[in-house]
């Protein structure tokens, strides 16, 4: 039987040069506590592309230039009344002017 979680999978992607203060963020707000322990996340590398358009203020990159960034993309569980100030230090955190954040719901096996 399934039923809705309590929790939340947060998942972001960002330059690989920045993911332990992006973890570190994440964790230090209370996302990725699991049981008796805390900071846990998963992460896999990818290509992130983008061109930033006129009025962007890239990180990395030029307007009006594709670019390609080595990411690692973070997975963390965050429980549903921390997601609010889990997403502000991400926000913080993160390199990136407009960062990419999903939100999923989670189920529980009884």
């Amino acid at each position: 039987m399934l039923r809705e979680s309590d929790h939340v999978k947060i998942v972001t992607c960002v330059p690989v040069t920045s993911a332990n203060e992006v973890r570190d963020a994440l964790g230090k707000s209370g996302a990725g506590q699991q049981g008796n322990y805390q900071f846990c996340s998963g992460s896999y590398r990818q290509i992130g592309r983008f061109r930033p358009l006129k009025g962007a203020h890239p990180a990395i990159g030029e307007v009006g230039k594709l670019e390609e960034v080595e990411e690692e993309v973070i997975e963390v569980i965050c429980h549903k009344d921390k997601v609010g100030e889990v997403i502000h230090a991400l926000r913080m955190a993160h390199p990136y002017e407009e960062p990419a954040i999903d939100i999923y719901p989670r189920y529980e096996v009884e």
